[in-house]
């Protein structure tokens, strides 16, 4: 043996073995739990045992070629069609669909012809002649080889039936791209096949050039996994995405029929109880918009009010397929609390926060637009403003709750006294103020002002087991005998409820006795 006659092989057999062996343990160590995994492996270890073989069958003398070609050869090379197939079975999931007493079984009815080689028919499967060509030890094909090499490639072909099917009804781009990858493999590999083992090629080539093939099937089988582990990560990743996620998610069909629910979209409707109706009847509503208008669904706002409760949502979603059918996927946020948060803060950049009342900000934005009023229909407005008597005593005395009970209390018998005649408002610390638009005459506003002294009289504060005296110094004017803008209304009210403070407290003045 020549040194060239050493070398070569070491590239043109020990290297594509040293490949498949590389690919197939790739394949396994990923999942080797997986059926897909080891048939994939299994394939590429049988690639990997056609190249040894004829690794061996190259260094022995020729005489022992027809017993390696039938006992090792063959039988392997016999074994690969129907590991391929029941490979493409599981991967377009062609298995769920097979007998149990077939699957998977069927497949491997070929191994028969190796059994049947072992005891003395060879021929069936194999050539018997081997001739030296140049530094190979080349084959005389038979009609048995030629056989047999067209039905394992028929066979191949065979996988394209399931790889299109499963490609026609695939429900995403990316899985559809995996199985068109797999069908070029099919092909590619049927037609070197067709290339490279019906012809010879004398000594040009290696013998049997066709299993070279090998290297492309397989390297497309492992893409194929790679690519497919990778669908199911994603999958898995935002299925826990999917169901960890604190906003709620629902899936809709295109009647808005809920098809699937993440966790917190279950206990959303749940929280609901009785108004579930009402929320189903939301996502209808905005299904139906959506598959008209066919555009993304974008902070979408709208109300729930069912019969126990409101819920405020913002939706978002799009359109998915599944199962070749267009969904919308939805994304349900909560945002109850944070309306009600956002209305309080409204409120209360114009409401006191003990009391509830209007505040001084919201009293003077409504002050001058009430003397407008009063001015163009030519009547009367009056201005109460009042002072609790001796409110630092009672926080000194009974303490900041009882304070707090006082101003509770004088805030309550403010809007009886006002009613829906007008405005009462805290200013700030204790003093308050009313505002009457419509007021008929200066005895009618003092009538108002002796019945809120009469209620005050007769209301009775108690407050831990200790009854509070409540008093009240009072000022009014009237526009426009007292000013016909509101800073002057509001000072003439000041100084006649300074007068009573001075003079007596716990009384009443007009600004235009002062």
């Amino acid at each position: 043996m020549s040194l060239q006659q050493a070398l070569i092989p070491l590239f043109t057999h020990l290297l594509p073995l040293a490949l498949f062996i590389c690919m197939g343990l790739d394949v396994l160590i990923r999942n080797s739990k997986k059926t897909e995994h080891r048939l994939v492996s299994l394939i590429t270890l049988c690639y990997s045992s056609l190249f040894l073989e004829e690794y061996v069958r190259q260094l022995l003398p020729i005489s022992y070629s027809p017993a390696l070609a039938a006992l090792w050869f063959s039988n392997t090379g016999i074994l690969i069609p129907g590991l391929g197939f029941h490979f493409t079975a599981k991967l377009t999931g062609m298995d769920k669909r097979m007998p149990r007493f077939l699957y998977p079984y069927v497949f491997y009815v070929p191994a028969l012809f190796p059994l049947i080689s072992i005891f003395g028919a060879e021929e069936i499967i194999s050539t018997q002649r081997f001739v030296e060509s140049g530094m190979w030890k080349q084959p005389v094909y038979n009609p048995s080889y030629y056989i047999a090499l067209i039905v394992s490639t028929l066979v191949s072909l065979l996988y394209l039936f399931p790889l299109l099917k499963a490609r026609a009804r695939a429900a995403s781009a990316e899985l559809k791209s995996l199985y068109t990858l797999t069908t070029w493999g099919v092909v590619v590999t049927a037609l070197w096949i067709i290339a490279f083992g019906l012809f010879s090629y004398g000594s040009f080539m290696p013998p049997y050039p066709y299993i070279y093939c090998g290297l492309l099937w397989c390297f497309t089988l492992r893409l194929t996994m790679r690519r497919h582990d990778f669908l199911n990560f994603v999958d898995k990743r935002y299925e826990k995405l999917f169901h960890l996620n604190p906003a709620a998610i629902v899936l809709l069909d295109r009647s808005g029929t809920v098809r699937e629910s993440n966790p917190a979209a279950e206990q959303l409707v749940g929280d609901m109880r009785e108004d579930r109706e009402a929320f189903y009847s939301l996502m209808k509503t905005v299904v139906s918009e959506q598959m008209r208008d066919t555009r993304e669904i974008k902070g979408y706002e709208a109300t729930v009010q069912g019969a126990s409760k409101r819920l405020d949502v913002l939706l978002d979603g799009d359109y998915i397929m599944v199962d070749n059918e267009p969904h919308i996927l939805l994304i349900v946020r909560d945002v109850t609390a944070q309306r009600e948060y956002q209305e309080e803060i409204r409120y209360l950049a114009y409401h006191d926060p003990l009391t509830r009342l209007p505040n001084r900000r919201y009293f003077y934005e409504r002050l001058e637009p009430a003397v407008a009023e009063a001015r163009r229909r030519g009547g009367l407005m009056g201005i109460v403003l009042i002072d609790l008597d001796y409110f630092k005593d009672i926080n000194d005395k009974y303490g900041h709750k009882a304070g707090d009970e006082a101003l509770l209390h004088t805030s309550r018998l403010l809007r009886e006294a006002v009613a829906d005649r007008g405005l009462a408002a805290r200013l700030g610390g204790d003093e308050f103020v009313l505002l009457l638009p419509e007021v008929a005459s200066g005895e009618a506003l003092e009538e108002t002002i002796r019945r809120l002294r009469a209620s005050v009289a007769a209301s009775r504060l108690i407050c831990e087991g200790q009854e509070i005296p409540i008093a009240m110094s009072i000022g009014a004017s009237l526009y426009p005998q007292d000013g016909v803008d509101g800073d002057a209304l509001m000072h003439g009210a000041d100084k006649a409820m300074y007068a009573v403070k001075r003079r007596s407290r716990n009384d009443y003045g007009m600004a235009g006795r002062q």
